[in-house]
C-alpha cells in the first residue's frame, strides 16, 4: 500500500467509501479466505487467533477479579466474626492495602514482561497470587490477612497491563474493543457466578475444622494455581514470537498492524521515553478515566453483598442475588464494544455508559424499595463494566510504538488501582447501609470522566484537523496516524 493514501492531503471532506478503502487496503494483499481463517470474518465471528488469545486470557482475568474482590463474600460468610473485621475500619483497610503494591508495580511489570516473555511472565503472576489467595484460607488474624493481600497485589500488578498490552499487539486499532470486551465479559460471567459458587463452598463449613469463608479462599486459590500452569502451556506470546501461528500468518498479522499504526516492530524502552510519556497529560487523562471506570466496579465487587444483606436478605439470598446484575453487564458491555468498533468512535459511547452508571447510583442511594435499589445495582454494573474495556481501547487507539503502549497501559491500569483504593476508603463501614458518601464520590468520578472525554475530544479533533491541513507534522510521529475520537 502506498504511503500517499495515508498523507495529510486526504481532506476532511473525503467521502466515507474512500475512507473505508483506506482502512481495508492493508488486507487486500492477502487472500480473504486466509484472513478469514486466521483472524475474523464478521462482527460476531471469532477465529483462530481469537480462540487462542481470548478464552485463556478471559479465564485468567476472571480469577484475578474474583480473587481481588471476594473479600466481601468471605466477610458475609463468617470472616468478619472470626477475624473481628467489625472493629474500626479493618475491613476497608484489608480491602485497600492490596492496591498499594498493585498500583506502584504496574510500570516495572510491563518492562519485565518484555524481558521474560509473555508466557513466563503470566505464569509467575498467576501462580504467585494463587498462592497468596490459598494462604488467606489459613490466616487466623486480621494482620495476617493484610499481609496476604499485599502479596496478592504484588503478583497481580504485573498481570492486567501485560494482558492488555499483549492483546493490542495482535489487532488493528478498530478491532481491539470487541476483543477486550470479550475477555472482560468472560470475567463478568465468571465473576457473576462467583457468589453462587462461593455459597456452595460455604456449605463445606466445619469440614476438616475450617469455616465456610476459609474454604472459599482455599478452593479458589488452588484453582488459580492450576490456571497458572495452563497459562504456561497455552497462553499466547507476542505476534513476532508466538509458535501457534506459521510464518505466513505471522507476517500477515504484523503487516496489518504496520499499515494501521506503524508499530509492528518493537522499539526499545529507554528512561528518556518513559519520562516523556509520564509527563504527557494525555497519558494521565486515560489513567483518570480508568480510575473513574474501575471505582464503581470495585465498589460493587466489594459492597454488593453487604448492600443486599442490608436490605434484609439472608446470607444465602444476598450471595445468590449478587449474580444477576452481572448478566445485564455482560450484554451491555458487548453491545457498547460492538457499536464502538462499528462506528470507530469511543468517547460518545463511554459518555453514555457514564450516564447509565450515574442513574443507577442515584436509584440505589435514594430510593427505599428493595426492588428499585436492586434495579439500580443493575444499572451501575451495566454502566461501569463496559467502560473498563472501553477506556482501554480508547487509550490503545490513540498511541503508537511498543514503548509508549507499555508505559501508557501501565499508567492507565495503575490508576485503576487508585480507583480501588478510593472505592475501599470512601465506601465506609460507618455509612452502612446506604453508603451515601461513597455513592456521591463514585458519581464525582463519572462527572470527571465526562469532562475529560469532552476535553480529549476537542484536543484530538483539533490535532486531526491541523494535520489534515498540513499545519503540523505527523501525529504521534507516525505518518498517516489520526486520533480516534
Amino acid at each position: 500500500m502506498s504511503d500517499s493514501k495515508y498523507s495529510s492531503e486526504n481532506k476532511p471532506t473525503e467521502d466515507v467509501e474512500k475512507h473505508e478503502q483506506v482502512e481495508v487496503a492493508p488486507d487486500a494483499h492477502y487472500d480473504p479466505e486466509f484472513i478469514k481463517k486466521t483472524l475474523y470474518v464478521s462482527t460476531f465471528c471469532f477465529r483462530m487467533i481469537d480462540w487462542r488469545l481470548l478464552p485463556i486470557m478471559g479465564m485468567l482475568y476472571a480469577v484475578a477479579l474474583i480473587d481481588r474482590t471476594n473479600l466481601g463474600i468471605a466477610r458475609t460468610a463468617g470472616m468478619e466474626v472470626d477475624l473481628r473485621l467489625d472493629i474500626g475500619e479493618r475491613y476497608s483497610i484489608a480491602s485497600m492495602i492490596y492496591f498499594i503494591p498493585y498500583t506502584l508495580l504496574q510500570i516495572p511489570g510491563n518492562i519485565v514482561l518484555r524481558i521474560l516473555g509473555a508466557r513466563l511472565h503470566l505464569t509467575i503472576c498467576v501462580v504467585g497470587w494463587g498462592a497468596a489467595q490459598l494462604g488467606m484460607g489459613f490466616v487466623t488474624s486480621w494482620g495476617a490477612l493484610c499481609v496476604c493481600r499485599v502479596i496478592l497485589g504484588i503478583f497481580e500488578a504485573g498481570f492486567f497491563p501485560a494482558l492488555v498490552y499483549i492483546i493490542t499487539t495482535w489487532y488493528k486499532r478498530h478491532e481491539v474493543q470487541k476483543r477486550l470486551a470479550l475477555f472482560y465479559i468472560v470475567s463478568i460471567v465468571t465473576g457473576g457466578f462467583s457468589p453462587i459458587l462461593a455459597y456452595a463452598m460455604t456449605l463445606l463449613k466445619g469440614k476438616h475444622g475450617y469455616n465456610g469463608w476459609q474454604w472459599i479462599f482455599i478452593i479458589e486459590g488452588a484453582v488459580t494455581i492450576g490456571l497458572g500452569v495452563l497459562a504456561w502451556m497455552f497462553a499466547a506470546d507476542f505476534p513476532e514470537t508466538s509458535r501457534f501461528v506459521n510464518e505466513e500468518q505471522r507476517k500477515m498479522v504484523l503487516d496489518r498492524v504496520e499499515a494501521d499504526r506503524k508499530d509492528s516492530v518493537p522499539d526499545q524502552v529507554t528512561a528518556a521515553k518513559i519520562i516523556k510519556i509520564i509527563l504527557d497529560p494525555i497519558s494521565w487523562s486515560f489513567g483518570i478515566m480508568f480510575l473513574a471506570s474501575t471505582m464503581p466496579a470495585y465498589a460493587v465487587g466489594f459492597f454488593i453483598t453487604p448492600i443486599l444483606f442490608s436490605m434484609g436478605y439472608t446470607m444465602s439470598e444476598a450471595l445468590l442475588l449478587s449474580s444477576p446484575p452481572a448478566g445485564a453487564a455482560m450484554i451491555s458491555t458487548f453491545f457498547f464494544a460492538w457499536i464502538a468498533d462499528k462506528t470507530k468512535l469511543r468517547a460518545p459511547w463511554l459518555a453514555c455508559q457514564n450516564l447509565i452508571c450515574i442513574t443507577g447510583l442515584m436509584i440505589t442511594g435514594y430510593t427505599n424499595l428493595n426492588g428499585t435499589r436492586y434495579f439500580g445495582l443493575f444499572l451501575v454494573n451495566m454502566g461501569a463494566s463496559g467502560c473498563v474495556p472501553g477506556v482501554l481501547a480508547y487509550q490503545a487507539n490513540n498511541i503508537t510504538s511498543h514503548s509508549k503502549r507499555a508505559v501508557t497501559t501501565a499508567i492507565t491500569i495503575a490508576m485503576g488501582g487508585v480507583g480501588g483504593i478510593f472505592a475501599t476508603t470512601v465506601w465506609r463501614q460507618k455509612d452502612f447501609p446506604k453508603y451515601i458518601p461513597g455513592i456521591w464520590a463514585t458519581m464525582a468520578c463519572q462527572f470527571t470522566m465526562l469532562l475529560l472525554l469532552a476535553v480529549n475530544t476537542y484536543v484530538f479533533r483539533r490535532r486531526n484537523n491541523l494535520r489534515r491541513q498540513g499545519k503540523v507534522s505527523a501525529l504521534e510521529n507516525t505518518e498517516g496516524f489520526e486520533y480516534t475520537i
